[in-house]
């Protein structure tokens, strides 16, 4: 009797193990997801409680593995899938749809500080958005300003010891959020628990032109010839000009809804990160979704091109 309920346990584990999980092979998604019937009445609310209860114990038995292993010192997200969850529930107005991903922020930040992660870097509004339509764009900015406006002002990044830095074209964003970025960036500034970096009106290729604008601008400043400003161009002095020259380089990139491509995230620090898709719409991202992607990191063995 007891070796059958380990077995019946051992696979409600596998079962969850395999709901809504993602797997990458040449770019395509092999989606396996783990079905149950839909019963009715009182037999529904048991089966509620009873999934509900497993999930419980399986997130509980994963932070458990988790937190046992390595954590990664930098990990960057690319929030994906906002407009495909508000479709889902029937959602149009763009300020409600990216205002549903604005708030998720909170629920990375205390996941991260509970693993130790001592830096995130979340992919908010690519460059390549503003080919949207007006709305959207208004939406997303719009949102993005609530959700800055208001993490300054009840004092949670300050109470998590949350130091919040914006990288990207400033120059492309509207000035009330502008406003609401360099607000929030003073308030935190000597904060050090964990940093917070959000890409926003970011691109990685425009981030390697702007780079290599400044070093040059740098190098003229000092009156090198075209010749010698060729010859001092290396590895070493790009990365000094990046955004963020002081930033490590992730360890951890993760995507949400499914999409298997960087799309120009960190495409300079990206050189040696370790990739992680899933399915689940970034609104709509769990804990046991941000487990599982650290757990996948650590279960690597990490080369870094040797």
């Amino acid at each position: 009797m007891r070796r059958q309920q380990r077995i019946g346990s051992g696979t409600i584990f596998m079962g969850l193990e395999r709901l809504g999980k993602t797997q990458t092979i040449s770019g395509r998604s092999n989606r396996t997801t783990a079905r149950c019937p839909a019963p009715g009445g009182l037999l529904a609310v048991v089966m509620g409680w009873f999934w509900r209860a497993a999930y419980r114990i399986y997130e509980q038995r994963l932070a458990g593995q988790v937190s046992a292993g390595e954590m990664p010192r930098h990990v960057g997200i690319i929030l994906d899938g906002n407009r495909r969850h508000a479709l889902a529930r029937g959602v149009q107005q763009p300020e409600t749809v990216y205002r549903a991903g604005a708030a998720k922020l909170d629920d990375v930040i205390a996941w991260s500080i509970s693993l130790g992660i001592p830096m995130i870097t979340l992919w908010v509004f690519s460059l390549d958005n503003l080919r949207r339509s007006e709305s959207e764009v208004s939406g997303i900015f719009t949102a993005v300003e609530h959700k800055l406006r208001a993490l300054a002002a009840d004092g949670s990044l300050q109470q998590h010891g949350v130091h919040l830095t914006v990288v990207g074209r400033r120059e492309v964003l509207p000035p009330g959020l502008v406003e609401a970025i360099e607000h929030a960036e003073a308030v935190t500034r000597d904060n050090h628990r964990i940093t917070l970096n959000l890409a926003v009106g970011y691109g990685g290729r425009e981030e390697i032109v702007d780079a290599l604008r400044s070093l040059l601008t740098n190098d003229a400043a000092q009156g090198l010839t075209a010749t010698e400003a060729a010859a001092a161009i290396t590895p070493e002095a790009i990365s000094a000009h990046l955004y963020r020259a002081d930033l490590p380089d992730p360890d951890l990139i993760i995507r949400t809804s499914g999409e298997a491509r960087l799309s120009g995230f960190l495409l300079w620090q990206s050189v040696h990160s370790e990739l992680y898709f899933c399915d689940v719409n970034w609104p709509a991202m769990r804990r046991i979704d941000y487990l599982r992607a650290i757990r996948s990191y650590q279960r690597r063995e990490r080369r870094f091109g040797a």
